[in-house]
């Protein structure tokens, strides 16, 4: 590896992560928008989210280890290119279907993007300030998430659905020609290549695929198979069984099983499996409930969703200040404590027509757990395993997260709008509901479900957490002689989800 100033490389990778977090977060919100100016129908409108998310998802862990054997520059710069080139055409999609592919494509740079960064970082810092460096992403994540909805918002009133993906392109050209310049090559080669487990990545994405469409029920009817939902399940649990027992023969698996199976970062994992789950459909289901009859706008929704955001930053500050006073189990399990008590309540005051200030106070509530529980629960999972596993490490927490998000989504759309017709579905995800009782108490019964469903996720991740070994493997502080480089920030290693 080239030597080069760490902070340098890392200002040319927190563009990419600004890019990636900014065009997520901004287009949930403008997805009433995209769905109204754009003539799309409800399965379509799914797509639009669901899609990327998939993509993103199915490709984390094969574009990872691919970088490990060609690697990573390469795969990074490639990606960018491939986003910016993707953005662009989501910007420019005359139609639902265009736009669709398009964010099939960013979605396959938006992969490269974030599973190189925490890589191109810890391959550059040398140890004793590894720990700022990746705290300072992760500071940088956070930020942007909580920016995101509002941006979004605020672009999407000013220049209609296009103006989501205009406001990133700027940052994607910038950011692009910088890490151009700066990102270091990596050491030559030596040795035979690594063989690259292509049946592995194969297994995984179909998995993801039916499991995706199998709690989708929505898209099976608009693509004609309205009962093949059951078929899809077991075809899922099929393929995941086939691809465990392929990772066990694998002389090169995909994923490293061991670094699963272990008494603290098996329920860790599953915690972060449930809490992505849990969380993440919230935040689209409360812009989708306040835009679904009219009464307030893209940016309107994007100021009323923010406490969330807002609550995961701040969550993620207090977490800083005390991962070093008390066990990382304690703060995982109060963080997901609160995450449950937040979706219980907006269970009972998420509706079209209720009061904003609850919302507010679930929202916040919701936010706020997910920060507390994603620094201590990263450092945790990071000290737990050798140096040369944590990149697998990271990998596999990734994969789960995004997994959780993706479930997320398609089970909080899929029950929200499981009692309306075609056509108000559709007028639901165009911000557009007719105001009548009955597709409003159907609407209002849907959310609730939903809400309901991640709640009980929720409540599966405070278990998980509680069945975390009492006993830390280590200190969560850095070494005692990291040297003082700029800014101080929370030894916490990268939390980076698309």
């Amino acid at each position: 590896m080239s030597r080069r100033n760490p902070w340098t490389v890392f200002s040319a990778t927190s563009t990419g992560v600004v890019a990636v977090f900014l065009n997520t977060s901004g287009v949930n919100v403008a997805l009433p928008t995209i769905a109204r100016e754009l003539g799309a129908s409800a399965a379509q409108s799914s797509w639009v989210l669901l899609s990327y998310m998939l993509v993103t998802t199915a490709l984390i862990l094969a574009i990872g280890r691919l970088a490990d054997i060609v690697g990573r520059r390469p795969l990074y710069l490639g990606g960018y290119v491939l986003f910016t080139l993707a953005t662009a055409a989501c910007a420019l999609a005359p139609g639902p279907e265009l736009l669709i592919a398009a964010r099939t494509v960013q979605a396959v740079g938006a992969a490269a993007l974030v599973t190189n960064t925490t890589a191109l970082l810890t391959d550059t810092f040398p140890p004793g300030s590894l720990g700022r460096g990746l705290g300072l992403n992760a500071t940088v994540a956070a930020v942007t998430q909580a920016l995101g909805p509002l941006a979004g918002g605020a672009a999407t009133s000013w220049w209609g659905w296009r103006g989501t993906f205009l406001v990133t392109l700027p940052i994607c050209v910038a950011g692009l020609v910088w890490s151009l310049l700066v990102i270091p090559r990596g050491p030559a080669a030596t040795g035979p290549r690594e063989r690259f487990d292509g049946t592995g990545a194969v297994l995984s994405t179909a998995a993801l695929a039916a499991t995706l469409l199998a709690l989708s029920p929505d898209v099976l009817t608009a693509m004609g198979f309205p009962r093949a939902g059951p078929v899809l399940g077991g075809a899922a649990l099929l393929l995941w069984a086939v691809f465990v027992a392929w990772l066990r023969r694998s002389r090169s698996p995909l994923v490293d099983l061991g670094v699963l199976l272990h008494r603290l970062r098996a329920p860790l994992y599953a915690a972060v499996l449930l809490n992505a789950a849990a969380q993440y459909a919230v935040v689209v289901l409360a812009s989708l409930v306040l835009q679904s009859t009219g009464r307030v706008g893209a940016l309107a929704a994007g100021l009323l969703v923010s406490p969330l955001a807002v609550g995961t930053t701040a969550g993620a500050v207090v977490a800083a200040q005390l991962v070093g006073r008390f066990p990382a189990r304690t703060l995982v399990t109060v963080g997901s404590s609160a995450v449950l008590a937040g979706t219980v309540l907006l269970a009972v005051v998420l509706t079209p027509d209720g009061t904003y200030w609850p919302v507010f106070a679930g929202l916040l509530a919701v936010g706020f757990g997910t920060g507390l529980f994603m620094t201590p629960g990263t450092s945790l999972l990071m000290l737990t395993v050798p140096a040369d596993r944590r990149g697998v490490a990271n990998g596999v927490r990734s994969a789960l997260q995004n997994v959780g998000f993706l479930l997320s989504t398609a089970v909080g759309l899929g029950l929200a709008t499981r009692e309306l017709t075609g056509a108000d579905r559709a007028d639901a995800y165009a911000g557009a509901l007719r105001a009548a009782p009955q597709v409003l108490g159907a609407f209002s019964g849907g959310v609730r479900t939903a809400m309901v469903v991640l709640s009980l996720l929720a409540l599966g991740a405070l278990l998980a957490c509680l069945a975390l070994p009492a006993r830390r493997p280590a200190p969560l502080t850095p070494p005692a002689d990291a040297p003082a480089n700029p800014p101080t920030t929370p030894p916490v290693v990268e939390e980076n989800v698309p």
